[in-house]
C-alpha cells in the first residue's frame, strides 16, 4: 500500500478567486499547467508554490493542495510538471523553476505578491521543493524553459513535509516496505538505481547542494513513517546546521506518511509562524 498525503479533505471555506489550467510552459509540446488560489480577504497576499507528491511518477496539481494556507491569507499555486514516466530527472526541476519564473513575472495579473515566495510539498513533492530551493542558478538544474528567463526562480522559504533529501542513502535507511516503494520509483526518476549512477544521484540530492545562500527551511516528518525514513529530514537538518543556515525540524510524533497530525493546531501553527517570519502576511 502506498500512502499519499492529503493536505485538505475539507471544502475551502474562504472566498477565493481561482485561476485554473494556466499553461506556463510546453516542453516538447507537453503543455504544463498550474492552478492559483487567491483569497479575496487579503490584499496582494504572499505566494506559496505547491509541488504535488506521488513517487515522482503520478498525481497532479489538483491533489494535496494545502488549502489550510489559503484559509490563513496566503495565495497558493499548484503546478503540474513532467513526471518520471514522461522524462527522467532533472526535467521536473526545470519545469518547476519555469513555473516560478512565470508566477513571479505575472504576479500583477493574478493579484498576489511575488516579491517573496515559499515552496512546499510532501514526500517526493517535498524532495523536488527542497531541490528547487537550494539550487538557484545551478547550471544543470536551472533549465531554459518558458518565456521569462530573465526572471528569478529563487524562493525565499522552503516548507518540507517528509521529504527525500539524500538519494545516495535513502535505500540503506529504508524498511522492506519502503524499499518496495522506493526502488522502482528511483529507477524511473534517475533511469537507474542510485548506486548505478552516483553522480546523478548526488545531483538529485538536496543535501549535497546546500550552501550559505539557501533560504530558511522548516522540516516536518512523522516519527513512525514506514515509507520515507525520518533520517532523510534529519540529514537535511544537519546540512543546514553545518552551513549556519536558518532551519527548524518539527517532528510529528506518532505520524506516518501523511495524515491530519501535520495540520493540527500545533504543527499548522508552527508552519504559519514560519511563513509569517519568512515571507510575511
Amino acid at each position: 500500500m502506498l500512502f499519499i498525503l492529503s493536505f485538505s479533505t475539507l471544502p475551502l471555506m474562504a472566498q477565493t478567486t481561482d485561476y485554473k489550467d494556466i499553461i506556463y510552459a510546453s516542453p516538447e509540446g507537453h503543455e504544463l499547467g498550474l492552478d492559483i488560489y487567491v483569497p479575496d480577504t487579503a490584499n496582494a497576499p504572499p505566494l506559496i508554490v505547491q509541488v504535488h507528491g506521488g513517487a515522482w511518477r503520478f498525481g497532479d496539481k489538483s491533489g494535496g493542495v494545502p488549502l489550510q494556507f489559503v484559509e490563513h491569507g496566503y495565495a497558493v499555486a499548484s503546478l503540474d510538471f513532467r513526471q518520471s514516466t514522461d522524462a527522467p530527472f532533472p526535467a521536473m526541476i526545470h519545469d518547476i523553476k519555469a513555473a516560478i519564473r512565470f508566477l513571479r513575472a505575472n504576479a500583477s495579473d493574478y493579484g498576489y505578491d511575488a516579491s517573496k515566495i515559499a515552496i512546499t510539498g510532501a514526500s517526493s513533492g517535498a524532495h523536488l521543493a527542497l531541490l528547487v530551493g537550494v539550487s538557484t542558478g545551478h547550471p544543470e538544474l536551472e533549465g531554459s524553459l518558458g518565456d521569462h528567463l530573465d526572471t528569478s526562480s529563487a524562493v525565499q522559504a522552503i516548507l518540507s513535509y517528509f521529504a527525500a533529501a539524500d538519494l545516495t542513502t535513502i535505500l540503506s535507511q529504508s524498511t522492506p516496505f519502503g524499499l518496495s516503494v522506493r526502488e522502482p520509483s528511483l529507477e524511473l526518476l534517475l533511469d537507474s538505481l542510485p548506486q548505478d549512477n552516483e553522480t546523478l544521484a548526488r545531483l538529485a540530492s538536496p543535501v549535497t547542494l546546500v550552501d550559505a545562500n539557501d533560504p530558511p527551511l522548516l522540516l516536518l516528518h512523522g516519527d513512525r513513517d514506514p515509507q520515507m525514513p525520518i533520517n532523510q529530514s534529519l540529514q537535511m537538518f544537519g546540512a543546514y546546521k553545518a552551513a549556519g543556515l536558518d532551519v527548524t525540524f518539527d517532528p510529528v510524533h506518532g505520524a506516518v506518511h501523511g495524515g491530519p497530525q501535520f495540520f493540527d493546531e500545533e504543527h499548522l501553527g508552527n508552519a504559519l509562524a514560519f511563513l509569517q517570519r519568512t515571507i510575511g502576511r
